[in-house]
């Protein structure tokens, strides 16, 4: 670089050049969870890079998907929406199947609803590099369960309710805030026989309930793009499923660089020799 370059950067932002490259998290929000023993929501699509280019003085705008919203018994729940940086697109989660019906696809696909022998819901396909598939909901009969099947995560597929066990699919980690954190979990499917679990912390609940009418599925952790739960068939009626966590969107580069300037009120913080910028919100960031 000429010196008279290097004089000009310098003096830019404080007498710090300007980001040329950053590490990006980029979470789309989760699925919703369907009710009347219906499936879980996938989580959001999981995307995660380093050595993003950037351009000094442009303005990127950042989108945060919000979290699918749950049903009762309508076919299935709503999908997630994406969230976006700089080109790159992260999908949201898929929505659960309510009983008899398909789930969504999305960045994780989520589960589908239980139903009758030949007729239960199949799961959603999740998109590849961002998560995986939820599980189909399972055959129930007199005696059987009915069990919507678990929606998938950036970790894993899904699984399915046959033996009590349909558990949203695992998340991902990532350290980018200088911590280790999981995102994107699957919503639990909802079920006659209890609660089942998105796999580990930031998960969702699905609650089914013939023998507990109160019970209620639980929505996915807000900025994490987990799935909702799936709700039950109680003896009051069917459940509701819950809604998906909203996504996030999280920049980091070294702070050797110049503050950035943002819109939409992102969390700022430092860790590790980076500057790292925390949208929970949709904004804009120009470094």
């Amino acid at each position: 670089m000429g010196a008279s370059m290097q004089q000009m950067l310098v003096a830019m932002k404080g007498g710090l050049p300007s980001a040329t490259a950053v590490e990006y998290l980029i979470i789309a929000g989760g699925g919703g969870g369907a009710g009347d023993d219906g499936g879980g929501g996938g989580a959001g699509g999981f995307r995660t890079a380093t050595g993003l280019a950037v351009t000094p003085g442009t303005t990127y705008t950042v989108t945060v998907g919000s979290g699918g919203t749950g049903v009762i018994s309508t076919a299935q729940a709503g999908n997630g929406g994406n969230s976006t940086f700089n080109g790159i697109t992260s999908t949201g989660g898929g929505g659960g199947g309510s009983y008899n019906n398909n789930a969504n696809s999305g960045g994780s696909g989520g589960g589908g609803g239980s139903g009758e022998i030949g007729s239960p819901g199949s799961g959603g396909a999740g998109t590849s590099g961002q998560g995986n598939a939820g599980a189909n909901g399972s055959e129930g009969a007199p005696g059987i369960p009915y069990v919507g099947g678990g929606g998938g995560g950036a970790g894993g597929a899904g699984n399915s309710g046959l033996g009590g066990a349909a558990t949203g699919g695992s998340g991902s980690t990532s350290s980018i805030t200088g911590s280790s954190v999981g995102y994107a979990f699957g919503g639990g499917g909802g079920g006659d026989i209890g609660a089942y679990s998105g796999a580990g912390s930031g998960s969702s609940f699905g609650i089914g309930g013939e023998d507990g009418p109160t019970n209620t599925s639980t929505s996915g952790e807000a900025n994490t793009g987990s799935g909702g739960g799936g709700g039950g068939f109680g003896v009051n009626g069917s459940m509701s499923g819950a809604n998906g966590g909203s996504g996030v969107v999280i920049l980091s580069y070294v702070d050797t660089f110049a503050a950035a300037t943002v819109t939409g009120s992102p969390t700022i913080t430092s860790s590790g020799g980076k500057r790292i910028y925390k949208f929970t919100g949709s904004g804009s960031i120009t470094f």
